[in-house]
């Protein structure tokens, strides 16, 4: 401790020496980064704290934080000296009456643009909004959707594990199952949020992204009122000339299981590259909840039945606003963002 203060006591008398020839942006930047830079002499003090016991620790940590504030104190003074005296060296005049820098206006993110516009049709349609963890348990994620632990549609989702059987969601479904546990029917829920899987990066895939999940469930749901409300909403997004189509699918937690096609939004049908010439687009997974689930969570598959269904919002994205590379979402590149 003795070395420390010491120490304090030494800088304390080279400051005052340094501080008297702050003359130029030059010195006044060496003077910043001897004292205060990351391994600044304050910051080699206040990285030993950890050295000293708890009773001597408050000592020199409070001297360290008082030389510290003082030296910042001396560092803006000297700033703003330079900067005064810069703008009275130049002689230069400056017109007051020009107008003024243009600043960019915060706009939101694509994806948060395209996720409020999905929920706010579902909300007209009665839906009400639920959340979940990102990490979750592998019941909540697997077990309880109707995925045991041998079942090969686990593979269909690369997941990112973590310790003591918790791993990051690989789609927003779990809520579902955390919504039946703490509620009763008749539920109307949507569910946004960001989910994760082990995929390569590429220009269609990435390792993270958005999903909205929605579920209905009361006595008597039928596939007609999953199409009822799947054509509503395609209707409502993308226009009344677009046309959806069910096709048969797979998945663990519906059955029967289907997925949406629309088509092409640039083509309107008739074969482009971007539907790939085939005249449709997919855009969602859907299905009746499979009877298991129900038994999972304690209702009776003999009284209640459901539907769930489940959006890409990333998908959705690239296809509506004509964007060519995934990547271009998440790399934060204030040029592109600023063209939505």
């Amino acid at each position: 401790m003795d070395d420390l203060l010491s120490r304090l006591d030494q800088l304390q008398k080279e400051t005052e020496a340094d501080s008297a020839g702050l003359s130029d942006a030059t010195l006044l930047e060496q003077f910043r980064i001897k004292y205060l830079g990351r391994k600044g002499a304050i910051q080699q003090i206040l990285e030993r704290l950890k050295e000293l016991p708890p009773d001597r620790k408050k000592e020199v940590g409070k001297r360290a934080n008082l030389l510290k504030a003082k030296l910042e104190q001396i560092y803006q003074e000297a700033s703003g000296r330079l900067s005064a005296g810069q703008v009275r060296s130049t002689g230069d005049f400056f017109d007051y009456t020009l107008p003024g820098l243009q600043y960019s206006i915060t706009k939101l993110h694509p994806l948060t643009v395209v996720t409020s516009q999905i929920v706010e049709i579902f909300y007209r349609l009665g839906f009400e909004l639920a959340t979940g963890p990102e990490i979750e348990t592998d019941y909540y994620n697997f077990e309880a959707l109707n995925f045991p632990a041998w079942h090969p549609a686990r593979d269909m989702q690369d997941s990112f594990y973590l310790d003591n059987n918790y791993l990051l969601r690989t789609h927003t479904s779990p809520v579902q199952i955390r919504t039946f546990e703490s509620k009763k029917p008749p539920l109307k829920i949507l569910a946004p949020g960001r989910v994760y899987r082990h995929e390569a990066i590429n220009v269609r895939s990435y390792s993270t992204f958005y999903q909205v999940e929605g579920f209905y469930v009361d006595k008597n749901v039928t596939l007609a009122d999953l199409k009822g409300t799947l054509f509503a909403f395609v209707k409502a997004f993308y226009g009344e000339k677009i046309k959806a189509r069910f096709r048969p699918s797979y998945f663990p937690f519906t059955e029967p299981s289907a997925e949406v096609d629309i088509s092409c939004i640039l083509c309107t049908g008739k074969g482009c590259s971007l539907c790939k010439h085939s005249g449709w687009l997919e855009i969602l997974g859907c299905g009746m909840i499979h009877p298991n689930v129900f038994r999972n969570v304690g209702y009776d598959p003999e009284k209640w039945t459901g539907y769930a269904f489940g959006l890409g919002v990333d998908r959705i994205a690239l296809q509506k606003l004509r964007i060519p590379d995934i990547r271009l979402l998440y790399e934060n590149d204030v040029k592109f963002l600023n063209q939505f």
